[in-house]
């Protein structure tokens, strides 16, 4: 009946996915790479369990 009070967990997932791009491109105009590419991988970890959860349902 208040299934609409639940969040979605996928827009939680989508917005931490987004702020990690952010701050990686943030530190590659700084010129750091190293948490560039950090950054970039953690981005990557994060799109790919959004993927699983758009195959589940």
């Amino acid at each position: 009946m208040f299934g609409f009070l639940r969040q979605d967990p996928r827009k939680k997932l989508r917005k931490a996915y987004d702020a990690k791009l952010e701050a990686a491109m943030t530190a590659q105009r700084n010129g750091d790479i190293r948490t560039y590419s950090t950054l970039s991988q953690e981005a990557d970890a994060l799109w790919r369990e959004l993927e699983a959860m758009d195959k589940v349902g």
